[in-house]
């Protein structure tokens, strides 16, 4: 998308403007000539072309919104009850607590010419245990130290020599410590920020440091880091349900660039990442591989191809799929603009959700199953006939039409979440779980090997996952790093350390 206010590329707002201009044309043309049909045109013949028209009127505004429009499905929470009194707007905002950072208290006293009364002109005293108080939030700079470990040696009258142990290295022989590796990974995988732009900043903090060796640094906290990464792709795997999606991601070798693609696999704790050279039901086979649970995903077609795959193959375990509501009603929300018939399901959806947040707030699976047998299986009865209806009244291949037939052809997967309480009703999860991948992506561009694609994988997985268990993720990576250095093959999740750390 071209957002025309901010984007300065002139010849890039040229070829934009030129697509419009004749893509309008062409449409214009096409409007022409179906009125003078219609003119001539009686009955039902007539309304056919209608309908034709509407179409292509919405397909101008679509080209439009795609190219200057927003993106965002955002609407306008349902107005609240407010027994006829006017809502008063919530002004600003009181101070952040911020139980976390350190408190340095600093004592302002009066100059001594200034300790003289302005009413009398006697001697002020400090009055004791009598302050004033304000705070602010101060920074304190990031700064990089040489530590020089001197390991002590001793000596027995018999000639032995012993030497007091140093701490375990990252690299054998290395000058780097597995913190600065962390916090290097964390830079790039968890801030976004790019290696050349971590460069500067440490010379600027007085480290003069090249991108070679800071890749170099956390390639070798990768490698240490591999066995908990495989452990976290089983880990995610044993959990009944999982939601599944994927993204797309630029491989940059050198003279050839290709579209890859991050699949993403998560349960509510922990998501893990694969970084593949497609999308097809394969690429989904690898990362599904031997699932047999429930999968809630989009409407994607490798999710049904993987499982129709694993039976023509005689595969003892076929996962259960799931579709996801949230996509669902994208397709409604993208065609309510042209369509307002479209708000009803939207409103439908909306209902849907309440319930199910209803069910939540109990925090009892058994409360929500009860919920969703009774209340939603009422609702998506609704939602079906409703859905029946209004087929047969719009053109299939209108943006009306493909969300009506997108909601048909997924049905069974769309009411699934009404027998097993354990599906949530929608993948947003997942989703959320690729947002820190595509602010990567935009910002990095991608990876330059396919060694770059497996480490990036590997720093995202840990890094989300340690977000999801509520573990700061740099405290994760050295934590983790720490004890596969100290014992290789160590495997340290962040679930489980979180359990630890709480009990």
């Amino acid at each position: 998308m071209v957002d025309i206010e901010r984007e300065t590329d002139i010849e890039r707002l040229r070829q934009v403007a030129r697509l419009l201009d004749r893509e309008n044309a062409r449409l214009h043309g096409r409007l022409v000539e179906l009125t003078r049909m219609l003119a001539e045109a009686r009955g039902e013949v007539a309304v056919q072309l209608q309908l034709e028209i509407d179409l292509l009127q919405q397909t101008l505004a679509a080209r439009n919104q795609a190219l200057f429009g927003r993106s965002s499905e955002k609407r306008a929470p349902a107005q609240e009850k407010t027994n006829g009194k006017p809502s008063v707007p919530r002004r600003g905002h009181g101070p952040t607590a911020q139980p976390s950072l350190p408190v340095v208290e600093e004592i302002h006293q009066l100059d001594e010419p200034d300790r003289v009364c302005p009413q009398c002109g006697g001697a002020l005293a400090e009055w004791a245990d009598q302050f004033e108080e304000a705070e602010e939030i101060d920074v304190v700079e990031r700064s990089f130290r040489i530590v020089r470990h001197r390991r002590q040696k001793y000596r027995c009258g018999c000639g032995c020599i012993e030497t007091a142990l140093g701490p375990h290295k990252l690299i054998e022989g290395g000058r780097y410590s597995v913190g600065f590796a962390a916090g290097v990974a964390i830079a790039k995988y968890a801030d976004h920020i790019p290696l050349a732009r971590q460069e500067r900043q440490m010379r600027r903090a007085g480290l003069i440091v090249g991108t070679q060796t800071l890749w170099d640094q956390i390639f070798a906290l990768s490698r240490h880091l591999e066995p908990t990464y495989r452990a976290l792709f089983d880990y995610v795997l044993e959990a009944p349900v999982v939601g599944a999606d994927e993204t797309t991601w630029q491989l940059m070798e050198k003279k050839r660039s290709a579209k890859w693609w991050v699949w993403a696999v998560s349960r509510p704790e922990a998501v893990f990442y694969q970084i593949l050279s497609s999308r097809s039901a394969e690429a989904a086979g690898e990362v599904l591989r031997g699932f047999c649970g429930i999968v809630v995903a989009d409407g994607y077609s490798a999710y049904p191809s993987l499982q129709k795959q694993i039976r023509e193959a005689g595969g003892t375990g076929v996962f259960d799929l799931a579709c996801c509501w949230a996509h669902c009603r994208r397709k409604f929300v993208e065609a309510e603009p042209h369509y307002p018939l479209a708000t009803q399901m939207i409103n439908l959806i909306r209902e849907l959700y309440e319930i199910e947040e209803r069910g939540r707030e109990c925090g009892d699976l058994a409360a929500l199953a009860e919920l969703r047998r009774t209340e939603s299986a009422a609702l998506t009865e609704k939602i079906r006939l409703w859905l029946a209806e209004q087929a047969c009244t719009v053109l299939p291949h209108s943006s009306l039409g493909k969300a009506i037939g997108y909601a048909q052809s997924f049905w069974p997967g769309l009411t699934r979440f009404l027998e097993d309480s354990r599906i949530p009703i929608d993948n947003n999860a997942t989703e959320r779980a690729l947002r820190g991948v595509a602010v990567g992506r935009k910002n990095h561009y991608g990876s330059r090997s396919i060694r770059g694609t497996q480490v990036a994988a590997l720093f995202y997985s840990l890094i989300e996952s340690a977000k999801l268990s509520g573990i700061e993720p740099a405290y994760y990576l050295r934590e983790a790093a720490a004890r596969a250095i100290a014992n290789p093959g160590t495997v340290t999740l962040a679930a489980d350390l979180r359990a630890t750390d709480t009990t």
